[in-house]
């Protein structure tokens, strides 16, 4: 495998030091590191002489570093760092932090400890970097054919129980609400110190196996709202990177289920803003593929409905039926939260908000996108009638499709009407996502722009924003 050079090409005193403390040979290390290059579906080759290389200065490239590091963890008996063994380049790492998709457990601790620590330390390259489709469909290859991680437990540390668990799942559920009611632009800057001053010491601690799991499965959680707020604050680029660490988190985990979520709700939906369709529905049938018999009826829906929103934007009416279809069926088997037909009982907590309200919104999206203006006005009331006050962004976000569509059906004033609700929800949301659909819909109102009740609404939006 082809190397970098370290700058000056210094010797590598830490990868010195770690092997005379594992009293490992340099033959016997690079067998190990091959074996566990295998387990990870790599073929490694590396002997003694390329040992001797990473001594002197030269570093491998791809996810070998973390490979080295595992091996080495492995001999030892603890957690090992790219880090520690000398192989964290400063400058790949701070280009490339969080968009990897790390082989190894401790490789993913130490990538998404970085995206969190750059994130409050506002490196340019992050606040700056755009986002690149094949770098949300890679991690979704990725984790559709890597296998369980073995264990996750560490020994090294300050000890982590359940009560540190429940406590980051308080937390998390606390922020989403505050996240709904006033928007992101509120929210997300305690959510990211949150994770960088509190969750990374609880990922560098001691746990259990069972502790670790559940740890993780909660963090990845928390690192997908991080994600989906960056999304409602305009940094598509910064989202991309939480999205693909928060799939990381939960295949530690051991939970499918959520890392299909993440690909459906999130990567997906990062997509679409996007304007990348093809991406949207590869995400949406990775995340069916790859949580298959592991998801409940909710969860499905949910799946087969990014899926559609992906059909609709492409034009594929067809397909989109298909899909839709099958969202809406799955949906009947969930029933609804609270209703005598099944309710949320057996839904995990990240799927049981998306009820028959959520998937009308979304079905509201798609027949909007298909130029069906009486499919979309339909759904979109439909999702208006669902949604809890408490869900402001969402709300506004319905009354935008529900002006949208009636705009289409040429009823102009009931249209600026239905707008000026939505500028009002607004008004006390800091929420890019609900700013851009407003702009959208005042573009579709330019041919109109004589008409007295769009003027009007044009001062009011303005007055709003004042």
């Amino acid at each position: 495998m082809a190397a970098r050079p370290l700058v000056a090409r210094q010797p590598n005193e830490r990868l010195q030091a770690l092997i005379q403390e594992a009293a490992c040979s340099n033959a016997g290390l690079a067998r190990r590191v091959n074996m566990c290059g295998a387990e990870h579906g790599l073929d490694l080759r590396y002997d003694k002489t390329s040992v001797a290389r990473w001594l002197r200065g030269q570093q491998p490239r791809g996810r070998a570093p973390a490979v080295i590091a595992e091996a080495l963890g492995r001999k030892l008996g603890r957690t090992v760092t790219i880090d520690e063994i000398g192989m964290a380049d400063g400058k790949n790492l701070a280009s490339g932090v969080g968009l990897q998709f790390s082989p190894t457990v401790p490789g993913a601790i130490e990538q998404v400890c970085e995206l969190w620590r750059s994130d409050v330390g506002r490196r340019d390259f992050l606040s700056g970097s755009t986002v690149a489709s094949s770098a949300l469909v890679e991690p979704s290859r990725d984790w559709l054919i890597t296998g369980a991680d073995p264990q996750v437990a560490r020994t090294a540390g300050a000890r982590v129980g359940m009560a540190d668990v429940e406590a980051v799942r308080a937390m998390t559920q606390a922020l989403v609400e505050m996240d709904h009611r006033f928007g992101s632009g509120h929210v997300r800057p305690v959510v990211v110190h949150y994770l960088n001053s509190v969750v990374s010491g609880l990922l560098a601690g001691s746990y259990r196996d069972a502790v670790g799991r559940e740890l993780f499965a909660t963090v990845a959680r928390l690192t997908e709202l991080a994600g989906y707020m960056a999304v409602d604050t305009g940094q598509p680029g910064l989202a991309q990177r939480y999205y693909i660490q928060a799939l990381r988190l939960a295949q530690a985990a051991g939970d499918r289920g959520y890392g299909g979520y993440v690909l459906a709700a999130s990567m997906s939906h990062l997509a679409a803003s996007l304007g990348n369709p093809r991406e949207i529905a590869q995400l949406a049938r990775a995340a069916q593929e790859g949580a298959r018999g592991q998801v409940t009826p909710r969860a499905e829906a949910m799946f087969f409905a990014a899926e559609a929103r992906g059909h609709a934007l492409m034009g594929d009416s067809r397909a989109f039926e298909t899909v839709a279809a099958r969202a809406e069926a799955a949906m009947e088997r969930a029933g609804e939260p609270g209703g005598p037909d099944g309710g949320t009982g057996d839904d995990p907590p990240w799927i049981a908000h998306f009820d028959s309200a959520y998937l009308a919104d979304e079905l509201a999206h798609c027949h909007r996108d298909l130029g069906r203006p009486d499919h979309a006005r339909r759904c979109a009331e439909e999702s208006l009638a669902g949604h809890p006050e408490s869900r402001a962004r969402r709300r506004a976000i319905g009354l935008v499709l529900l002006a949208t569509a009636q705009l289409e059906q040429r009823e102009v004033e009931e249209a600026c009407h239905t707008g000026t609700r939505a500028v009002e929800l607004l008004t006390g949301l800091r929420s890019n996502r609900g700013a851009e659909y407003l702009e959208d819909f005042r573009q579709r109102l330019e041919p109109y722009a004589a008409e007295p009740a769009v003027r009007e609404f044009g001062a009011r939006a303005e007055l709003q924003a004042a």
